[in-house]
């Protein structure tokens, strides 16, 4: 079962892949990507110097015990990332 937040995160990246992320002041390490994709937004909302992507990341990571699955979001717009989804 999986449970939605959309909560900020920090995230440190390695070839632009997240590898650590801090969430609710915990330090979680990825074990492994699952998933990666790219979403674009639509042409007419985007501008020159900004293509408005939206990167995501589904992966396994453990803040030192249990390994869980999360979803990541990179929002180049805004260079920030967000916690979207974590299953149990």
């Amino acid at each position: 079962m999986s449970r939605l937040y959309g909560d900020p995160i920090e995230v440190w990246t390695r070839d632009g892949s997240p590898v650590r992320f801090v969430w609710r002041d915990r330090l979680y390490t990825v074990r492994q990507v699952l998933e990666h994709w790219v979403v674009a937004r639509e042409w007419w909302k985007t501008s020159d110097t900004d293509p408005g992507e939206r990167r995501f990341w589904r992966v396994e990571a453990s803040p030192g015990g249990t390994t869980g699955t999360y979803e990541l979001r990179y929002d180049t717009s805004g260079d920030r990332w967000l916690l979207l989804r974590a299953w149990d």
